[in-house]
């Protein structure tokens, strides 16, 4: 898009910090239409997690861009028939956006479509939040993020909502 800062951060407005990096947009656009996942998901996502540094890695154990626990990504390449999957491995750009954007896809077609609950479940555990959605009466429709319980999660949907209308903005589809 002539005339925009492509390094620009759109929630804080400064330049180079948490930015759409061109350096993996191949991988998450080609993975995001393979798993039929909004890539500015994908691309919001990432900021969120990694702030797009691939060597990313949490005092929990999430590993890369899209921040992955081993545990979720073992399974996750038992689903996709991924045998070649090891820990070391998914530090490897590509194959961390291949499981994370898989992931979300999957999320997605557990909670129906709802990018709300998806990205909740994401960031706190599915088991999580199919337990609010039984325990507070929650249907698929349910889009209040203030009523999530954990603040953490709360805070992490919103900035990924947020972040992936900005996305739409400058990256239509």
């Amino acid at each position: 898009m002539e005339g925009v800062d492509p390094c620009r951060d759109f929630v804080t407005g400064s330049s180079r910090i948490g930015v759409f990096s061109d350096a993996w947009q191949p991988a998450f656009m080609k993975y995001a239409e393979i798993y039929h996942v909004d890539s500015n998901l994908t691309a919001a996502v990432i900021k969120s997690e990694s702030k797009f540094k691939h060597t990313a890695l949490s005092h929990r154990g999430a590993v890369g861009l899209m921040q992955l626990m081993p545990d979720t990504a073992e399974w996750i390449a038992g689903q996709i028939g991924d045998k070649s999957y090891s820990l070391e491995n998914l530090h490897e750009p590509d194959r961390n956006i291949r499981y994370g954007t898989w992931y979300l896809a999957e999320l997605q077609r557990e909670f129906k479509g709802n990018d709300v609950l998806a990205l909740a479940a994401y960031n706190a555990g599915r088991g999580n939040v199919k337990n609010w959605m039984k325990e507070k009466d929650w249907s698929y429709s349910f889009h209040d993020i203030d009523a999530i319980p954990f603040k953490e999660t709360r805070e992490y949907v919103r900035q990924v909502i947020g972040d992936r209308k900005k996305y739409r903005e400058l990256y239509p589809e």
